[in-house]
């Protein structure tokens, strides 16, 4: 059985960014039931030189939308970062999740050889389609995903390995 980047790019994303989308409303519930300010953990960081949840959000979801774009050599839709909510977050998280289904397989067939260049800053990265994703794509994601679960459960929200993973095909 051949394994396609649609199976590793657009099933793996949508999967991680439902789950973030379920770690959120945790989030949200958590702020809620102890009656304090839900933009306390929106704005709330790991360490004072790392990014807000909101912003672990917003590139989680970039990166996943822009990382397929280029796989599948189309232009990434562009979302402002002008989230202030839970709800908000949520709803750029099921934008990005539409997004991904909406690419066709066909598209992304092929595209493990694809020259694949990522500009950061001063610097910029060339890589083969498939290093790309294993190198860059999904290492990316999942740390900002993993760093807004752990912003949610340092500050107290209940969550646990199942909620990152979501739902499993139990034997």
């Amino acid at each position: 059985m051949k394994i396609s980047m649609q199976a590793l790019s657009v099933e793996v994303f949508a999967t991680t960014l439902g789950n973030l989308s379920s770690i959120l409303e945790k989030g949200l519930a958590h702020a809620t039931q102890r009656k304090f300010d839900p933009a306390v953990l929106l704005d709330a960081r790991l360490a004072p030189d790392m990014l807000p949840l909101t912003r672990q959000v917003q590139i989680a979801c970039d990166l996943a939308k822009n990382s397929v774009a280029r796989l599948a050599a189309q232009e990434p839709p562009r979302f402002e970062d002008n989230e202030t909510s839970f709800e908000q977050l949520r709803l750029r998280i099921a934008r990005v999740i539409d997004y991904l289904k909406s690419v066709p397989a066909d598209a992304l067939a092929g595209s493990e050889t694809r020259d694949i260049r990522v500009p950061t800053g001063q610097r910029a990265y060339e890589f083969k389609g498939l290093e790309f994703l294993q190198r860059w794509a999904i290492p990316n994601v999942f740390f900002h995903v993993t760093t807004a679960y752990a912003i949610l459960r340092h500050n107290g929200v209940e969550l646990g390995k199942r909620d990152f993973l979501g739902a499993l095909r139990e034997v």
